[in-house]
């Protein structure tokens, strides 16, 4: 089964673009994050018309997330257990749930895309809500594997944190700055300490990167960070046999700032039949 992640940044700009890299890779599963519109503005008939199932959370011009799978579309769950909101006030009662997080079953599989926050700055109520968000996420997640073990299940999509010093291309020039923080790389590895395995990495070192900001010629110099990513189970994870960076996807008149990430999964009876 051929599972991609893939920050769009807006469905109905990149539409075209997103319709082509399906047909042109024969993906199963596609993750989407940053659709930007409403779930009655999702382009969803362009799909379809594919033969693709969809699935799409999507409550303003902000956000949104959709699954795309034309290898079955059940259980489909529109945000996690406790998924925190967003609030600019102390006020709780003013927190939003806001459209960052959607799951379905697709051929056998525990499809999960996520948008996490950007925590925007250091001082900023978006980074502890991140945090905090990312937290509550891990806690989630180690409940699911603590009660099914065998789950086959992947958390994909953009999660704004880059892990590791090498997953942006100059970490001096972030310092001070969200995405490489000790908090946020501490949830990181939290979600991995839940049972997560982050399957991409060994099949992309080179290239690493899966954004590139517009402004600057960042794509043209290299300038990236490694932010999307999957993360399997340990039952899913043992079946990655493949995977790469669509960095094609990058390039080009009106191309996202991300790239797709693809990953193939050997999945017995499913693949024999594919």
């Amino acid at each position: 089964m051929r599972i991609a992640t893939w920050n769009v940044n807006s469905a109905r700009t990149r539409v075209d673009r997103m319709a082509d890299f399906l047909s042109r890779h024969e993906v199963d599963v596609l993750a989407v994050q940053e659709t930007k519109c409403t779930d009655k503005n999702f382009p969803a008939d362009r799909f379809t018309d594919l033969g693709y199932e969809v699935a799409h959370v999507g409550y303003s011009q902000w956000n949104g997330v959709a699954i795309l799978s034309r290898v079955g579309l059940v259980d489909v769950t529109d945000h996690f257990d406790g998924q925190p909101g967003f609030a600019k006030s102390n006020d709780p009662a003013d927190e939003k749930v806001e459209a960052r997080a959607v799951a379905a079953t697709c051929g056998g599989v525990r499809v999960v895309s996520l948008y996490v926050p950007n925590g925007r700055g250091l001082t900023d109520p978006h980074y502890q809500y991140k945090v905090r968000w990312l937290w509550r996420l891990r806690d989630v997640v180690a409940d699911k594997l603590a009660e099914r073990p065998d789950a086959l299940m992947a958390l994909m999509g953009d999660f704004n944190i880059a892990p590791r010093d090498q997953d942006v291309w100059d970490r001096a020039f972030f310092e001070g700055k969200t995405h490489v923080t000790e908090p946020e790389r501490a949830a990181f590895q939290g979600l991995e300490e839940a049972g997560l395995t982050e399957v991409t990495r060994q099949f992309t070192e080179e290239p690493r990167y899966t954004y590139w900001d517009y402004t600057a010629m960042r794509f043209q110099r290299n300038q990236g960070m490694r932010i999307d990513f999957q993360l399997a189970s340990s039952q899913l994870a043992r079946r990655a046999r493949r995977g790469f960076i669509d960095v094609a996807e990058r390039d080009g008149k009106g191309a996202s700032d991300h790239a797709p990430v693809v990953v193939d999964y050997e999945l017995g009876d499913f693949d024999a039949v594919r």
